[in-house]
Parts: structure tokens; C-alpha cells; sequence
């Protein structure tokens, strides 16, 4: 009885660390990540406005320098209930998951002491 047992706990840690490992993502694939925001009843519009003022501009700007791939918001197509409520989701979709984890200050004074040094369009150049 105790080998059944000790074969079954066995069992169980190697199917969770193989589902584990298949859950991750793979270094070349592309990574998306979904930020789910709420509003208060009534200030949705104003949300809207603000967000496309101050942070979609900074988005799209690491669009453009090549961290992400691509951005989008939706907004829900049905009502739901309030615990499960939306009112935007925003998908940033990095090119892999190192990307999407490493710290962007890093990467902007590397870049910064690149573009100080000329090396910057080279670099920019080699990647597309």
C-alpha cells in the first residue's frame, strides 16, 4: 500500500512539473499580456479621453522603438454582472516573454548609450 501511494505521488509531481513546463511560454513566441479596467458608473467617456491622452501615446511609442508588437483596446460587447464587470481591456502583446519581463529603464539607458555613441541606428538597422 505505501509503494502505491509513494508511486502515485510520484505520478502527480511529474504530470504538474510537464504541464508546468508546457504552460510557459516559448522564448521566440510572441507574449501577450490583457489589463481589464473599470470605471466608475458614468465616467467611462472621460476615462477613455484620458487614457488615449496620457498613456496610449506612450504605448504606441514602444511600438514604435520595437518592445511591442502591437497594442488594442475593446470594450465588452454584452452586459454582464457587476462582479464580473469590464468596461476596457487593453492587450499588449510583446515580442517574447523576456521582453515583456525585463525592466524598461534598463533597456532605455542602454538604448540611450547606444544613440550617444551612434550605435543606435546601426542596431535598429541589423534588426529589421
Amino acid at each position: 500500500m505505501k509503494r502505491l501511494m509513494l508511486l502515485l505521488v510520484v505520478l502527480l509531481i511529474a504530470v504538474n512539473d510537464s504541464l508546468a513546463q508546457n504552460a510557459s511560454a516559448a522564448p521566440g513566441q510572441p507574449y501577450a499580456i490583457e489589463y481589464y479596467y473599470k470605471t466608475k458608473w458614468g465616467h467611462a467617456d472621460e476615462f477613455l479621453k484620458l487614457f488615449k491622452k496620457n498613456h496610449y501615446p506612450l504605448l504606441q511609442k514602444e511600438v514604435a522603438m520595437g518592445r511591442m508588437v502591437k497594442v488594442w483596446m475593446d470594450q465588452p460587447r454584452y452586459h454582464t454582472t457587476e462582479d464580473g464587470r469590464w468596461d476596457y481591456r487593453v492587450t499588449i502583446v510583446f515580442k517574447n516573454s523576456t521582453v515583456a519581463n525585463e525592466p524598461f529603464e534598463r533597456r532605455c539607458s542602454e538604448e540611450a548609450a547606444l544613440a550617444r555613441s551612434g550605435g543606435l541606428r546601426a542596431r535598429r538597422a541589423a534588426t529589421l
